[in-house]
Formats: structure tokens, sequence, C-alpha cells
């Protein structure tokens, strides 16, 4: 028998390698436009979620925290990041780094606003407020900042801290950027006496001290803390509790107390912020 292959069967053979080759070009490259196409889709959705991030709350002036860090008349301590309430000589210091977006931010606020007030107008206790942007970077938006900012704006005339107190009161859901609507922060501002002015309108949409918020929300992340609200009394920290006491108004009315033993209310009124 002779080992040569026929020659129709040779043929046969390599044409229908030949169409096997073919076939396989054809599959490799419909896979390869399959996962470049896949690719392109990816990156037009992450073009699409840069975009929406860079325009979020520009309708009203958006996010101009590139400038130099201009910090809110009556500002102290360090850098100028704190916005204070209260007598200054007070025996007592309550420190509060909050942000507008946050949830148990405002939940601490609206339980325990009287009572801070009441220490505070009886010189028990000095408030040192500092405002961080958490929610922004965690959630996206710019709520945070612009809320930060307008209440910086607040502080120059005088009256950040009833404004601080209608923010809190009327924080929307923690996913709703609304506060990034500079529109919003105005419409608030209303529901302080004088404060709706030309120059606090100016303030908020110029974004004139969002160099200054991004400072402190700056501080906020190199200090160490765990999370807003972080309220420290003294420097020790009372939220959500000091030791095996958790904090109510009782309580902080109480640790106060004892630190405050044999000391004499504050009663040096701060320096009125310029007009």
């Amino acid at each position: 028998m002779s080992d040569k292959i026929p020659e129709g069967n040779r043929s046969a053979r390599e044409r229908l390698a030949q169409q096997r080759e073919r076939e396989k070009g054809r599959e490799k490259r419909r896979r390869t436009l399959i996962v470049a196409s896949a690719v392109v889709g990816v990156l037009a959705l992450a073009a699409v979620v840069g975009l929406i991030a860079a325009n979020a709350g520009k309708d009203d002036g958006g996010d101009t925290a590139s400038g130099p860090a201009i910090a809110p008349s009556g500002a102290t301590g360090e850098d100028s990041l704190t916005l204070p309430v209260g007598a200054s000589d007070a025996p007592s210091t309550l420190t509060i780094w909050e942000d507008f977006r946050c949830p148990v931010c405002a939940q601490f606020e609206n339980a325990f606003r009287d009572t801070i007030t009441d220490l505070a107008d009886q010189g028990q206790v000095k408030v040192e407020y500092h405002l961080a942007t958490i929610i922004d970077g965690n959630l996206g938006g710019n709520g945070s900042l612009r809320a930060a900012n307008a209440a910086a704006c607040a502080q120059d005339v005088g009256k950040f801290a009833p404004y601080h107190d209608v923010l809190f009161r009327n924080q929307p859901p923690e996913p709703d950027d609304a506060f990034g609507k500079n529109r919003r922060l105005i419409e608030l501002a209303g529901e302080v006496e004088g404060l709706d002015t030309p120059a606090f309108r100016s303030c908020v949409e110029d974004g004139e001290h969002d160099s200054w918020v991004r400072k402190s929300d700056t501080a906020f992340r190199e200090g160490g803390f765990q999370g807003t609200p972080t309220v420290l009394l003294n420097g020790e920290s009372v939220f959500p509790s000091k030791g095996d006491e958790q904090i109510s108004p009782e309580n902080l009315k109480k640790w106060v107390a004892e630190d405050n033993k044999g000391k004499k209310p504050g009663t040096a009124t701060p320096s009125a912020p310029a007009s």
C-alpha cells in the first residue's frame, strides 16, 4: 500500500484547514472588538461620572477652593480655623468638629443646642467650632463645602451661631446634595434677621472662604479624629461618651460643673466681626 495521500483527499483537507484558520481569525477579531467596545464604554462612563462630579453645584458658583485661604472675620486659633461662640475667658472650652451634611452632627446639634447655648450664655464654656467636608468626599457633591463657606460668610457679620443652627435644622437627607446649591443657602439666610444682604450673597456666590474651608478640612483629617461630630471638653473626648458615662444634656452639664469647680464664669464678650 502506498504511503502517499491521494491528491483529492489532500486538497479537501487543506481546504478544511484553511477554513478553520479563517474561522479562528474571525472569532479572534470578534473577541477583540467586544473587549475594545467594553473598554471604550468604561472610559466613557468614567468621563461622564467625572463630568458630573466636576459640575456638581456649579449652577450657583461651584467649588472655588483654589485661591488663597481667606479666614472669616473674628476667626481665632491656629491658622484662624476656629469660629468662637461665647465668652473668651470662660473656664472650660467645648471644641466641636462638624460637617453640615453629616446626619449625626444634626442629631447632636438638635439634642444639645439648648444645653450648649445655656452653658455659653452663663459663661461656663466657650465653644470653638471647626468645619469639615467629609461627606462630600464620601458621597460626592459639594454641599459640605458650600454650606461651610456660607457659614463662614455669616461669621463675617457676627451671625455664625444662628445661621449654623438654621442649617442643621434644615439639613437635607445625607444623599441629597441640596446644600450644594448656593440659592438654597441664601434662601435659608432669610431665617436669620439681617443676614440676607448683598454682601452675604456675594460672599456665598463667589465662594470667598472656600479655600479656608479646605484648610479646615485638612486640619481635621490630619488631627487623627475618627469622624464627625467630634466633641471635646477641655481636650477630652465626650462624644459619644466620657469614660463609662454616655453623653446627655444632664451629663454634659455635670462634666462642665466638675471641670469648673472653684472657677469664675467668663464675662469677656468676643469682639464683633467687621461688617
